[in-house]
């Protein structure tokens, strides 16, 4: 009878192989979303290199021509008749320091209501006969701050005058993206930027190898200019630039390296650390716009501090990157094994000599990292710079950090807003490709710095 119950149950349970059967199917579904995964992983990351290289590509395309420019070498001729000014001052035995200044003041006043123009007609004229009747065409060939080096090269050697000299003037922006072919050359005459006898010289001397171009050293020796946009650069955003990230090193890195040091190792875990911590991390995710409201209305409206200047940017860059390396720090000091901690207390160091004989060595690497990231996330924020006034066109290079000051990404934001679209539309692309540089530069010692004094446990 027991035989007989028994064998209704049996006839009834799945058979070994049916049990095989569900095990494979789902073994091959298993295996099957496992591909789909890694392909749709493997995927985005082949999108995401594509959009970058998209990116980088545009930007390159654009940006490399813009580090060469049109430049005309002419044979110019310092005649005495156009520039017709007394020999430089000397100082007398006679003569106070005050009288020499003021002498000297008024020979540079002379010099320079020399006409220029008619220097560079008369040296254009050689090369290009047309170019002695049309004073207007031939002048608007040069760019126009081409005339302060000439006027320089003769303050600087007066002995010139009377002589030929061969010198290499930077040609007009119109002229330079005529040649580049920025410009449509099939639109009408009265919506093309130069004029018709402009465009054939232009063609005429680049032919005939007068007109070359040649490395644009403007774009890092001189400031911004508006009367001679053909040779504004960088330098000024540049010196700007350097001065803040030096005092986001000197501010924003020491600060953020004790307080994560305090808050790891000695700071009781109470609720009030608890409430610093979150706070830390709140302030990694605020908007950087908004650190820009609070720098204007700390540090320039309660405590006065100039507009525009690089105290303010670089103060205000270092209470945004503050976060980042106290983050970055605490997680250097967590990263090194509580072995070396337990062994220094073990042999008798004491709390603070365990950390900064132990502990705090080994975590430098992570910190470096950590700080350098976060300069270099500082170097590029354009946001919080505009609030604080660094927008201001600033025609100079700052000699301290309490003038005022451009920056490289308030002086991309300008040049991409300027009305002379054909030649600045390549000057922003250049002037990214050089903050570009510099973040990389400084993200590779980072990786550098890590990879050298990195400890493996």
């Amino acid at each position: 009878m027991a035989s007989t119950a028994e064998t209704p149950a049996l006839a009834g349970a799945p058979s070994p192989r049916s049990n095989r059967d569900v095990v494979e199917q789902n073994l091959a579904r298993r295996h099957r979303n496992e591909a789909i995964f890694r392909f749709t992983g493997l995927g985005a990351i082949l999108v995401g290199i594509a959009l970058v290289g998209v990116l980088f590509g545009s930007i390159l395309i654009k940006g490399v021509p813009a580090f060469t420019q049109a430049t005309m070498t002419l044979e110019v001729d310092f005649d005495p008749e156009i520039i017709n000014i007394p020999e430089r001052p000397v100082l007398q035995a006679s003569q106070s320091v005050a009288e020499y200044e003021q002498a000297l003041l008024s020979w540079r006043r002379r010099l320079a209501f020399v006409n220029w123009n008619k220097v560079i007609q008369a040296s254009l004229a050689k090369v290009l006969p047309a170019a002695a009747d049309n004073a207007r065409d031939a002048a608007g060939m040069i760019a126009s701050g081409e005339r302060i080096k000439l006027r320089d090269m003769v303050e600087a050697d007066p002995s010139i005058v009377g002589t030929t000299q061969a010198v290499s003037l930077v040609a007009a922006a119109n002229v330079d993206v005529w040649l580049k072919g920025n410009i449509d050359r099939t639109l009408p005459q009265h919506m093309q930027q130069l004029s018709k006898l402009q465009q054939e010289w232009s063609d005429e001397l680049y032919q005939r190898g007068v007109i070359s171009m040649a490395f644009s050293t403007a774009l890092f020796t001189n400031v911004d200019s508006r009367s001679s946009p053909a040779t504004a650069g960088l330098l000024g955003a540049i010196v700007g630039s350097v001065m803040m990230m030096l005092i986001v090193l000197v501010v924003a890195v020491p600060i953020g390296v004790m307080a994560a040091i305090y808050l790891e190792e000695f700071a009781p875990k109470n609720r009030l650390t608890d409430l610093i911590e979150v706070n830390i991390n709140n302030l990694a995710a605020v908007p950087s716009i908004v650190f820009g409201l609070l720098g204007a209305a700390v540090f320039i409206n309660f405590l006065g501090l100039p507009l525009s200047a690089p105290i303010v940017g670089g103060l205000v860059l270092s209470l945004m990157t503050l976060p980042t390396v106290i983050i970055a720090s605490r997680a250097s000091l967590r990263a090194v094994p509580p072995s070396i901690r337990q062994a220094a207390l073990g042999v008798g160091a004491s709390p603070m000599q365990a950390m900064f004989h132990h502990t705090l060595p080994l975590a430098v690497p992570g910190m470096l990292t950590g700080a350098i990231i976060g300069v270099a996330q500082a170097l590029g924020e354009t946001a919080p710079l505009l609030l604080i006034g660094m927008n201001a066109f600033v025609a100079s290079v700052p000699s301290t950090p309490m003038e005022q000051s451009s920056a490289l990404p308030v002086q991309i934001y300008l040049w991409q807003g300027n009305e002379l679209r054909n030649f600045f539309e390549a000057r922003t692309s250049a002037a990214i490709i050089v903050l570009l540089a510099v973040m990389i530069t400084l993200n590779a010692l980072a990786i550098f710095l890590r990879n050298r004094f990195e400890r493996r446990w």
